[in-house]
């Protein structure tokens, strides 16, 4: 443990945030980090709890939290950042950008506020590479196996990394012009700057790794050349596929995918090609977000720093309640209120809203026509029904879609692999083996939509099961 009664002697305090009235004016971090004295004591707030949940329950890639608070604590600080790489290859994503279940999941979250576990990490990590001390690890030997990732986010990277550490030969294959995925194009600026996925990308090369961008594997090359000159491929190519809103004016201009709008904006901030007559801006613009989740919320970061003259975010679910509820308790992750950064700038928020009209002319979209609604227990299930007499509309020139994504895109790639498909539309596996014996997945192409440590793990777990798929054979 950290100090006996360190969570006595000190309260948790968390990081703060750039002023709103500067912060929106660029794209930068916005995150003030904690000073190396206000962090200590925060480690020190770690107790000898007897079973960490935090890092058993809380962290899906079972990071050693109570190990590394103690190290920083001690002020052991190389060796924290060892215990901290030991089980995540990109901290420097998660402590970014992590909603933080270990927090949650935190034994002092009992009763009173956790340690502050997801930015320890981040200062452990960022005192790593400015140390020095986060070098290539390159593997001894190689063992003569090729193996091909499609697709460079979390979960791509993530087995990349393990498998030529393992001696693989490993090529990454990137649709995009730049490598990265989900972190690179779909996460703003504001949460996640790109130099620090390049950052890592240096040590990935330097260990070995080959990165193909502007590559469509299936298109550009084929599921035939991929079987023939590689042992093993892992599909990483997450859950592309959104979620659309089939009500009637969906075919007026003005309406957008989420990733469609964040993507456009961080090629902007990095100076990357495309056809500007296709862009989409919120300058001057009533913005609408129909989704309440982390993609909304950075929809609406990303319109107030393009100027929106009003944003707007509706979910049809329920306003969670402010407290831990009774359904979530501790150690599970709580359905309640959150409040980002992003809303903090400016933001009206509505909850249990549904959707029914898309209205505009010949230039493009108007309002929306929406309604309330309520939810009710029918036999154990949640069902929602309209309130009569509650149709209002939402003056909106811009609607961006954030109500997450279905499945995988079910492209030439998969197509051609003949790979089965659960019931979802993702990708079936068996201990991350699809149909097709030579061939992995991993990430959100087998879950579905989810939170970047657990595609982080998932690409790991991907790797360990292609080197053990190697071995059994070998």
């Amino acid at each position: 443990m950290a100090k006996a009664k360190g969570f006595i002697e000190f309260s948790r305090q968390s990081t703060g945030y750039r002023p709103v009235d500067c912060r929106i004016k660029d794209y930068r971090e916005i995150e003030i980090p904690l000073t190396p004295d206000e962090l200590r004591k925060q480690a020190a707030r770690c107790i000898d709890c007897g079973i960490p949940f935090c890092h058993g329950t809380g962290c899906p890639v079972r990071n050693n939290i109570p190990e590394f608070n103690d190290l920083v604590y001690q002020g052991r600080w190389q060796q924290a950042c060892d215990v901290l790489h030991a089980t995540n290859n990109l901290p420097e994503i998660t402590g970014r950008v992590c909603p933080a279940p270990c927090e949650t999941a935190c034994t002092l979250s009992i009763n009173d506020k956790p340690v502050t576990i997801r930015h320890i990490e981040y200062q452990i990590v960022e005192r790593g590479f400015a140390e020095g001390w986060i070098k290539p690890l390159p593997a001894p030997d190689k063992n003569g196996k090729t193996a091909a990732v499609i697709g460079s986010g979390p979960a791509g990277l993530s087995a990349a990394q393990q498998l030529v550490r393992a001696g693989f030969d490993v090529s990454v294959f990137e649709k995009d012009e730049k490598t990265g995925g989900l972190l690179r194009y779909g996460i703003p600026d504001f949460k996640l700057e790109k130099w620090v996925i390049d950052r890592r990308l240096e040590q990935m090369k330097a260990e070995g790794v080959k990165f193909h961008t502007g590559v469509d594997a299936g298109k550009d090359i084929s599921a035939h050349y991929l079987q023939k000159m590689f042992d093993y491929i892992c599909i990483t190519m997450g859950a592309g596929k959104p979620r659309d809103l089939p009500i009637p004016g969906r075919d007026l201009s003005g309406i957008y995918y989420a990733m469609e709008f964040l993507t456009q904006q961080n090629k902007l901030n990095s100076s990357e090609p495309f056809n500007l007559s296709s862009r989409i801006s919120a300058a001057g613009k009533n913005v609408l977000v129909i989704g309440g989740g982390d993609t909304g919320s950075d929809c609406v970061g990303t319109s107030r720093r393009q100027g929106a003259a009003s944003i707007t975010q509706i979910e049809i679910l329920p306003q969670p309640p402010e407290s831990r509820p009774a359904d979530t308790p501790w150690p599970m992750w709580p359905r309640q209120m959150r409040t980002s950064s992003s809303h903090e700038e400016g933001c009206n928020r509505m909850w249990s809203i549904a959707s029914k009209q898309f209205v505009g002319d010949a230039s493009g979209l108007k309002e929306v026509h929406a309604c309330r609604v309520e939810w009710k227990q029918d036999n154990g299930r949640w069902v929602m029904d309209e309130i009569p007499d509650s149709e209002f509309v939402i003056k909106a020139e811009l609607v961006l879609l954030a109500m997450g994504f279905v499945h995988v895109e079910h492209n030439q790639l998969i197509k051609d692999l003949n790979l089965d498909l659960d019931a979802r539309g993702n990708i079936m596996v068996n201990q991350y083996q699809t149909s097709v014996p030579s061939v992995f997945a991993a990430g959100d192409t087998v879950s579905g939509a989810s939170l970047v440590v657990r595609a982080i793990d998932s690409g790991r777990m991907a790797a360990d099961a292609i080197l053990n798929w190697y071995q059994k054979n070998s």
